[in-house]
């Protein structure tokens, strides 16, 4: 299993949210390229980028960030928020993004998704699903779409998707443990191999989900628990990798 350790943008800075709320911010660090080449250090084989800003306003706002991480690591990258055009899949990619992760533009336009799939294969384009009492979260979190987490799934699956990144928004920064019910559900009914987010914030949250690895649970995004210091970043890869 893989350990993605996140680095969330905001104006430039590295920052953490609580459950996506822009008014719960925390700065960690004005310099993301420092940040990316300290989680490279430390062992990471991947790391996950979100445009916040792009994210609440549609459109990717932080390249020049990204381009900072893409320069300071030689570890590939995943990379999201406010894609909606397909010029800005193209300069993430450009930029060093080794795949990009596309939710709210999934959501209003599959023939959009399964465009960029035919294209650029299921490897390199990814599913963000963002989850709210079971229903898909759209438009950084701040609207709910009428679609069950499981048929949007299961239809993404049909389209040609492979990988998903699954968040439950309540536990998103909460550092109370994932959902890891849900997330079971999610790898179990849709086929799809998932990346669990949200709420890890131990050890213990790390070993359930790597128990779920043969359901298809492949990887963890990891935020404020190692920004805090909760979980340190070697006790994390031990964990994941332990047969």
């Amino acid at each position: 299993m893989i350990i993605f350790p996140a680095i969330d943008l905001k104006e430039g800075r590295c920052v953490r949210l609580v459950q996506g709320k822009k008014e719960n911010e925390t700065v960690y660090s004005d310099k993301p390229g420092e940040m990316a080449r300290f989680f490279q250090e430390q062992g990471a084989k991947w790391l996950h980028v979100v445009d916040l800003d792009g994210a609440f306003s549609g459109q990717p706002v932080n390249f020049k960030a990204i381009k900072d991480i893409a320069k300071n690591i030689n570890i590939p990258f995943q990379a999201g928020g406010g894609l909606r055009q397909k010029e800005d899949v193209n300069k993430l990619l450009d930029l060093g993004a080794s795949r990009v992760i596309l939710g709210t533009k999934a959501v209003s336009s599959p023939d959009f998704m399964q465009g960029l799939l035919h294209e650029f294969g299921s490897d390199r384009i990814v599913l963000g699903i963002d989850a709210r009492e079971g229903m898909v979260a759209i438009e950084g979190w701040v609207e709910t779409a009428t679609l069950k987490v499981l048929d949007f799934a299961c239809s993404m699956k049909d389209l040609g998707v492979r990988k998903v990144i699954f968040t439950d928004i309540s536990r998103d920064g909460m550092l109370q443990g994932p959902n890891f019910q849900a997330i079971e559900e999610v790898a179990r009914v849709s086929g799809l191999e998932v990346i669990a987010s949200g709420g890890i914030s131990s050890i213990r949250d790390i070993s359930i989900l790597k128990q779920m690895e043969g359901v298809g649970v492949k990887g963890a995004i990891i935020g404020k628990a190692l920004y805090d210091g909760k979980i340190s970043m070697a006790a994390a890869l031990a964990a994941a990798e332990k047969e």
